[in-house]
C-alpha cells in the first residue's frame, strides 16, 4: 500500500504544479491536467519540456528594449518612431477615442503616417514581388521565415539570395528550428559558402533540452536596404504556389511596405537577430532615410511570450468590441481566446455582421475537430461560418467596419495569441481596406456557409472528437 500512497502523491504534486504553473490561463491548465490523466507521468514529463513558462523572458525583454534606444539615438539621422499622429488621416476615428487610445498605447508601436502600402493577394504575386525586390537590392537583405522549404521555390529564393551575397550584399536569415527543421545541411551549407549569414530560431534539439520547444518564430519578415519591407502569412516552399495535392490552391495574403513602417519590420529582425546570433548591428544605414509619398497609416505590432502585453490578442479584442457594422476574418485556425468568443457572440447578438472564413479542407484533423467545437455556440448567437471550397485558405486577417483592418502572421488561435512570436500590420487607409475588402468578398464567393440546422445533426461520434480536440485546444 505504501507505493499506492507514494504514487498518490507524486500525482498530486504534478496537479499541484500544473495549476501553478499555470494560474493565468485556466483552459491552458485544464488542457494540461486532461493530458496528465490520460498518460500519466508522461504526460508530466510533457508539460515540463513543452509548457514551463519562457524561461528567458526577461533577459530578451531587456535586449529589445535596449535596442529600440540605441535604434533611436543612432546617429544625425532620427528614426521616426516618434510621428505625431494626425487623426484626420485616419478614417472615423474620433468617433472611436478608446480603440484609438488602446493602439497609440501599445508598448513599443506608434501607428507610423508615412507609408506606401500594397496586398499581395497569393504566392503567385506575393514571391515574384520580393524575388524582384531582393534582386534590385544594393547594400543588405534581411529575410527571416518560419519555414523555408528545399524545394524548387525555396532554391529560387536560395538562388538571389546567394548571388546578391557573392555581389556583396550583406543577407542575413532566421528561419525557425522546428518551422524548418527539415531544412537539408545542404541546403544551409550552400547560403553559408556563398556568404550569407544564417541563424536558426532555438533549434529543436537545444529548445527541447532548454524547456522552450514550445515558443516558436512564427513571423515572416524581409526587410531589403532598409526602404523595403514584406509581411504576411506566407512561408517559402511549393505549396504556397498549390504544389500540395493534398491542399491544392493556397490562398493567402501578404503587404509589401514602403516608408517608415519599414523601420518597424527592420526594429524586429534586429531584436531577433540579436536573439540568435549574439550580435547586435547599430550601423546607422540599417535606417536610412527615406523619400516615401505614401501617407498610409500603418502600425506594425510584434507580440511574443517575451512581452508583458498579449499586443495581437488585446488589438483583435479592442477592435471586435468596437465593431457596429460588420467584423469579416479570415483564418486557418479558428481556436480562440475566452474572451474573443465573447466579443463575437455579443457583437452578433447586437446585430453586428460577423462572418469567419476557414478551411474546408484542413493541414491538420485535430486543430479542425477542434475549430468545429467553437462553432455551434457562435452560430447560435448568430455569427456565420463559411467554409472554403476552392482549396486551403491560410490568410491571417480581419476587417472592422470600414475602420481598420489587420493582416500577419497571427492566426486566430491559442499559440499566436501566447506562445509564438509573432507579428500584424493593423491597415487604416481607404484604399487599402476596400481591397481587402474585395478580397474577402471574393473569398466568400469561392466558400459556403455552415447552416446551423445541418451542423447540429452531425454524429455522436463526430461531436465526440471534437470535445477531445476542443479539451486539448489550448495547447495547440
Amino acid at each position: 500500500m505504501l507505493w499506492l500512497v507514494i504514487a498518490l502523491v507524486l500525482f498530486v504534486i504534478q496537479i499541484l504544479t500544473i495549476l501553478i504553473g499555470e494560474f493565468r490561463h485556466p483552459s491552458k491548465a485544464m488542457a494540461w491536467l486532461f493530458v496528465l490523466f490520460i498518460i500519466p507521468v508522461i504526460g508530466f514529463v510533457v508539460y515540463y519540456f513543452l509548457a514551463t513558462e519562457y524561461s528567458q523572458r526577461k533577459k530578451v525583454k531587456r535586449k529589445g528594449l535596449r535596442l529600440v534606444k540605441d535604434i533611436r539615438h543612432m546617429g544625425k539621422k532620427q528614426i521616426p518612431f516618434d510621428v505625431e499622429i494626425e487623426e484626420e488621416r485616419l478614417q472615423g476615428w474620433r468617433q472611436e477615442p478608446r480603440l484609438f487610445a488602446l493602439l497609440n498605447n501599445m508598448p513599443g508601436s506608434q501607428i507610423m503616417m508615412r507609408n506606401e502600402v500594397k496586398v499581395l493577394t497569393n504566392a503567385s504575386v506575393a514571391y515574384p514581388a520580393i524575388l524582384e525586390a531582393m534582386e534590385k537590392a544594393e547594400r543588405f537583405i534581411h529575410f527571416e521565415f518560419y519555414t523555408i522549404r528545399h524545394d524548387a521555390t525555396g532554391r529560387k529564393f536560395q538562388d538571389v539570395l546567394m548571388r546578391k551575397a557573392r555581389e556583396g550584399v550583406k543577407v542575413r536569415c532566421i528561419f525557425d528550428g522546428i518551422g524548418s527543421y527539415q531544412l537539408s545541411e545542404k541546403f544551409i551549407g550552400e547560403l553559408k559558402q556563398a556568404g550569407c549569414e544564417v541563424y536558426f530560431f532555438l533549434p529543436a534539439l537545444i529548445a527541447f533540452f532548454d524547456k522552450r520547444i514550445n515558443y516558436r518564430n512564427h513571423r515572416k519578415i524581409v526587410v531589403v536596404d532598409g526602404l523595403k519591407g514584406f509581411l504576411g502569412g506566407m512561408n517559402i516552399g511549393d505549396e504556397y504556389l498549390g504544389g500540395n495535392p493534398k491542399l491544392g490552391f493556397w490562398r493567402d495574403t501578404h503587404i509589401a511596405f514602403e516608408g517608415d513602417a519599414v523601420y518597424a519590420l527592420q526594429n524586429t529582425f534586429l531584436t531577433d537577430w540579436h536573439f540568435v546570433s549574439g550580435y547586435r548591428l547599430t550601423d546607422t544605414g540599417l535606417f536610412p532615410e527615406h523619400e516615401c509619398a505614401g501617407r498610409k497609416p500603418v502600425q506594425i505590432l510584434s507580440s511574443g511570450p517575451d512581452a508583458h502585453w498579449d499586443t495581437v490578442l488585446e488589438m483583435y479584442f479592442g477592435a471586435i468590441t468596437t465593431a457596429k457594422k460588420r467584423i469579416f476574418i479570415t483564418t486557418p485556425y479558428f481556436i480562440p481566446e475566452a474572451s474573443i468568443i465573447m466579443g463575437l457572440k455579443t457583437a452578433a447578438i447586437s446585430g453586428v455582421d460577423v462572418r469567419v472564413i476557414y478551411p474546408k479542407k484542413p493541414d491538420s484533423r485535430i486543430v479542425n475537430y477542434a475549430s468545429l467545437s467553437f462553432m455551434e455556440e457562435l452560430m447560435q448567437a448568430g455569427v456565420r461560418f463559411y467554409a472554403y471550397h476552392k482549396g486551403f485558405v491560410h490568410a491571417k486577417v480581419i476587417l472592422i467596419d470600414h475602420l481598420l483592418a489587420s493582416v500577419g502572421t497571427a492566426n486566430m488561435d491559442m499559440r499566436s495569441f501566447y506562445s509564438n512570436f509573432e507579428m500584424n500590420a493593423v491597415l487604416f487607409d481607404k484604399e487599402t481596406l476596400q481591397r481587402i475588402e474585395s478580397d474577402y468578398l471574393q473569398d466568400l464567393k469561392d466558400s459556403r456557409e455552415l447552416k446551423l440546422d445541418q451542423f447540429e445533426r452531425r454524429s455522436r461520434y463526430q461531436k465526440g472528437k471534437e470535445v477531445v480536440a476542443r479539451l486539448l485546444s489550448p495547447l495547440m
